[in-house]
């Protein structure tokens, strides 16, 4: 619910109270109810069985409506035609400003009708288009369009199809970012980013002053690559969260990056070196880095390899204060006068792929992200 309407639920995927799916009949039925329910602006239908017959019966919609502005078709059917309908939809609607295609397989040419629409649409804030398939040609579409788009805020395109390991695409959202100046938030998860790529992304960044929120998790970053992400940040008076989670930067690179964050950098909030392959060495310094910088006030390391020294130094950072519980994802405790850590369910975008039952779906703590950078009222 939000303070200008309201967000219809009907998700297809409620474990505790099993649910009929929304197929393609009910989609026709529900949008002829809502055409003029002008105090619905969300319509969340993640995990249901919509199809591209679905889809044809949204795209109608979406010309039709004048007060729809988030619409979330996480998981459900839709393939290559009906991306097309709903991107062409996108031509007109003035309204929709966060749409989620998250894990329909639209392919690579479904992808490139949403290039297309990005070249035109004025509206949309945050796009969602991971786990799509996308490939090599639309991710070129994308950035192109991306160069001259000034109202995108946000966008997904975590998971792609590459075939090829000449970074092509990366070299190309560098070019968009050299450009760019709305972009605040950009997720580029298993794009098989390697040293040439990330060089690559970081010299854009050099010129870029707009973007906080850079997600690289699942790449192939190793502790060699890293050194230019932190010459980046000695500079960078922009970047606020920042997700290496799921690479392989070693001691060396969590070296690296504390040394930045004790001396240079005072404009990081938040780090993830989640299952990066570091010792208590590297740790260490990370808690080192944070008795001396106050800035950065999220950090993230759980999958690594924790000995006593990173035991304790985590653990005192916690009972002085000076990291809260509900801003990292370990919480100390002792057996046998030795301390352990344990892990809490909390991380940048812990429920990106699902929604509690129970409780606050928006939970701070398990979505540190949405706390720092806000895209869009959704």
């Amino acid at each position: 619910r939000c303070a200008k309407g309201i967000t219809l639920e009907i998700p297809g995927n409620n474990h505790p109270v099993p649910v009929q799916r929304v197929t393609d009949d009910d989609l026709q039925a529900l949008a002829s109810v809502l055409r003029n329910a002008a105090f619905v602006t969300g319509l969340d239908l993640r995990y249901n069985a919509l199809t591209d017959a679905g889809a044809k019966h949204m795209a109608t919609f979406l010309q039709e409506n004048s007060s729809l502005r988030y619409l979330n078709l996480l998981f459900n059917d839709i393939g290559t035609s009906g991306a097309e309908l709903i991107a062409r939809a996108l031509h007109t609607n003035k309204t929709l400003v966060y749409l989620r295609m998250t894990g329909n397989k639209i392919g690579n040419e479904g992808g490139m009708f949403f290039a297309s629409m990005l070249e035109i649409n004025s509206t949309l804030e945050k796009l969602d288009l991971g786990d799509c398939d996308l490939g090599t040609k639309c991710l070129i579409a994308i950035a192109t369009a991306l160069t001259r788009n000034g109202s995108v805020k946000a966008i997904n395109l975590n998971r792609p199809l590459l075939y090829s390991q000449e970074e092509v695409t990366t070299v190309h959202i560098a070019l968009m970012l050299k450009n760019n100046s709305s972009l605040v938030e950009l997720h580029l998860c298993k794009h098989e980013m390697k040293n040439f790529g990330l060089e690559r992304l970081c010299e854009a960044l050099y010129e870029n002053s707009s973007l906080r929120y850079l997600d690289l998790g699942c790449n192939k970053i190793t502790r060699d690559d890293v050194k230019f992400l932190a010459e980046l940040l000695k500079q960078n008076q922009t970047l606020e969260v920042l997700d290496l989670s799921a690479n392989r930067i070693e001691d060396d690179g969590a070296i690296y990056l504390s040394e930045v964050l004790t001396f240079y950098n005072r404009t990081l909030q938040a780090l993830s070196v989640v299952s990066n392959n570091i010792s208590g060495k590297g740790l260490v310094a990370l808690s080192d880095a944070m008795q001396k910088n106050t800035e950065l006030s999220y950090i993230y390391i759980w999958g690594n390899k924790f000995d006593e020294a990173a035991c304790m130094a985590f653990s005192e950072l916690i009972h002085t204060g000076r990291l809260k519980l509900n801003c990292t994802d370990v919480k100390p405790y002792e057996v046998d006068g030795h301390v352990h850590l344990a892990e809490l369910s909390h991380g940048l975008r812990k429920h990106y792929y699902w929604t509690p039952s129970c409780g606050e779906v928006m939970n701070k703590d398990a979505n540190a992200s949405l706390a720092i950078v806000a895209v869009s009222e959704y």
